[in-house]
């Protein structure tokens, strides 16, 4: 009788481990962080938070718009630079507040991505005392409704 019982214990102590161990290997799908919209959350490049960062751009990828967010946690007013190839932009982002680039800030234009919408494109972004850091951020277009007034129009050339 008690070989029955400690038979038993053992079965429900294997069917448990069984039917629960996977959880002890496998990642929390909660716990992986990601962007949840089109474009990407740039990690850690300084003080300043760029979050949903993409591009929009005309056609055939000459001329791109950078639109998304930047949040300043910190007392000071601080700059964001962003740069694409050798093309080198700042935006001044004042104490405890955030920017929506492109919305209420100037929009932030690069020429010649070297890439078209559908595509990603190496974008550093730096502030502060931070090192900075290179992300892939997406190029898209205007075909979806909500981003085609952000599609820039072809800048004008001297002459014109």
């Amino acid at each position: 009788m008690k070989s029955r019982f400690i038979a038993s214990l053992a079965l429900g102590a294997a069917v448990v481990l069984g039917a629960t161990g996977c959880n002890m290997l496998a990642p929390q799908a909660t716990t992986i962080e990601y962007s949840a919209s089109d474009g990407r959350n740039v990690p850690e490049s300084g003080p300043l938070k760029v979050r949903n960062a993409m591009i929009i751009a005309n056609e055939d990828g000459s001329l791109g718009n950078l639109i998304g967010g930047v949040v300043n946690s910190t007392d000071e007013d601080l700059v964001l630079n962003v740069g694409i190839g050798s093309d080198l932009q700042t935006l001044p982002v004042p104490a405890r507040s955030s920017v929506s680039i492109g919305v209420t800030s100037a929009p932030m234009l690069f020429e010649n991505l070297g890439a078209a919408p559908g595509s990603d494109v190496e974008v550093s972004f730096q502030s502060g005392d931070g090192e900075g850091t290179a992300v892939a951020i997406p190029i898209l277009d205007g075909t979806l409704p909500y981003y085609t007034e952000f599609v820039p129009t072809p800048l004008a050339t001297p002459g014109d």
